[in-house]
């Protein structure tokens, strides 16, 4: 089993064992895992931030959906690309964005 990435919080660790426990990885694969569980992390955190915000925001052109919302949208692409690539089953990552 690879080493647990260093920083990742619980939404990544979570995801980083259940899938190390199931798949042997290769170098290549556990960078992919590692970036799709930063991004789960990301995620949580950016969640955290609409929750305090809200979704949206007043700018200079009126009231606009928050920025953190659109980077949600983003990471959330980004994860479902990651998980992609990897080969392995969605039902792996249990809904990150908390959606």
């Amino acid at each position: 089993m690879a080493t647990t990435p260093r920083g990742l919080k619980a939404g990544g660790r979570r995801l980083w064992r259940c899938v190390t426990a199931d798949f042997e990885l290769d170098m290549t694969a556990a960078e992919q895992l590692a970036q799709a569980c930063y991004t789960v992390d990301l995620l949580a955190d950016l969640r955290a931030e609409v929750a305090e915000s809200g979704l949206k925001v007043d700018s200079p052109q009126g009231v606009r959906v928050s920025p953190f919302v659109v980077e949600m949208r983003q990471q959330r692409l980004l994860l479902a690309k990651l998980i992609a690539g990897l080969g392995l089953p969605e039902e792996l990552v249990d809904d990150p964005a908390g959606a």
